[in-house]
């Protein structure tokens, strides 16, 4: 047999359920100052319909047209924005530089953002509130600071972000890899992903490696100086966006990194999540837990890949244990054959099933 030609895929392709709906209206609003952000909007679906927030990944990863395939256009209004310093919002990390992009980026100012932006559109009641992986997070704080406005949390990915969660995916055995770089030291995502982690790690000296999230950090906080520095900064951001891409699917596609190949969507996604996960997300230690009942108050809905490695299926099984601790069983709790991307078949039809299925405003 020619392995060669083999097609193998766990993307939806063709097999979303609704077509691309067309751009209803687009837009930026000025949400702050000193430096001056302004997020990028943009509509689709139902201009009369339920309003649904669409929050991204990342953070840094930005919108794209096709997540607003996941809803009926003729049953949801749609609005999809990048989140402060990525995608078509201004200042840029890419093109501002993180020295300016990265002033005033926090999640208490996100969240913030949403309301600015609820208002801009005249969404005065509640909203379906729509996330993926640091989505998922985002929503969930959102949610914790204004209940009242959510009419339902559909979450795919679940990411809590604490310690352990990004030794597990960041860390790893990269402290003893130039040793024994097949050696499963300690639980970690390199053990599905050899390839994807030496390359991950190649960027960095042994000694750096003791400490791979801080030493990511300081190449990104690094002014260069020379071109060899510059260089050194680019390749940092397009490795650490590469094996996020990458371990994204369950099948990767080493020859198509697609965005996160990309020098501008890697300067911004590298150094917007690094600058997050540096500061513990903005937010206190156990936030979602500790918070579990306002959460259990609405309808929470939970998509997670099974075989999930940049956000691991525990962190969906700690949430679901929060909500019940507070007393309430999630509205849906889906768990898929699936990786992390909300592009994997199941993952996507899951998510349109919960949209479809969800009682009306």
């Amino acid at each position: 047999m020619d392995f060669s030609q083999l097609e193998l895929s766990s993307k939806i392709g063709e097999g979303w359920k609704y077509p691309q709906p067309p751009l209803l209206d687009s837009g930026w609003l000025q949400v702050d100052e000193a430096p001056a952000h302004r997020l990028y909007w943009e509509e689709y679906g139902n201009r009369d319909g339920e309003p649904v927030m669409f929050l991204h990944g990342g953070p840094g990863g930005a919108c794209a047209p096709v997540m607003a395939r996941f809803f009926d256009p003729d049953r949801y209004r749609v609005i999809l924005f990048d989140q402060r310093g990525c995608g078509k919002s201004e200042p840029n990390v890419a093109s501002a530089g993180a020295a300016v992009a990265l002033q005033r980026n926090t999640t208490d100012l996100l969240i913030a953002d949403i309301e600015k932006l609820r208002d801009h559109l005249g969404i005065a009641g509640p909203m379906h509130v729509f996330g993926g992986s640091w989505g998922s997070t985002l929503s969930m704080a959102y949610a914790i600071a204004h209940p009242a406005n959510c009419a339902s949390l559909v979450l795919r990915g679940i990411f809590l972000g604490s310690k352990a969660d990004l030794h597990y995916f960041y860390q790893g055995n990269a402290a003893t890899w130039q040793e024994d770089p097949y050696g499963l030291a300690t639980p970690g995502a390199y053990i599905h992903y050899p390839d994807e982690w030496r390359d991950f790690l190649a960027i960095l000296t042994p000694d750096e490696r003791q400490d791979v999230m801080a030493s990511y950090k300081a190449i990104f906080d690094m002014v260069p100086a020379t071109a060899e520095e510059r260089e050194r900064q680019l390749a940092a951001a397009l490795a650490w966006s590469v094996w996020e891409g990458a371990t994204s699917n369950m099948i990767p596609e080493a020859a198509d990194t697609g965005k996160f190949g990309e020098a501008d969507f890697a300067l911004c996604f590298a150094q917007i999540e690094a600058h997050y996960f540096a500061n513990a997300l903005f937010l206190p230690p156990a936030h979602f837990e500790d918070n579990a009942a306002t959460l259990a108050s609405i309808p929470v809905h939970i998509v997670h890949g099974r075989f999930d490695q940049v956000c691991p299926l525990t962190q969906a099984s700690r949430l679901v244990a929060a909500l019940r601790g507070a007393g309430a069983e999630p509205a849906s709790l889906v768990f898929t054959n699936a990786g992390h991307s909300a592009m994997e078949r199941e993952n996507a039809l899951a998510l349109t099933a919960i949209m479809d299925g969800l009682p009306r405003i």
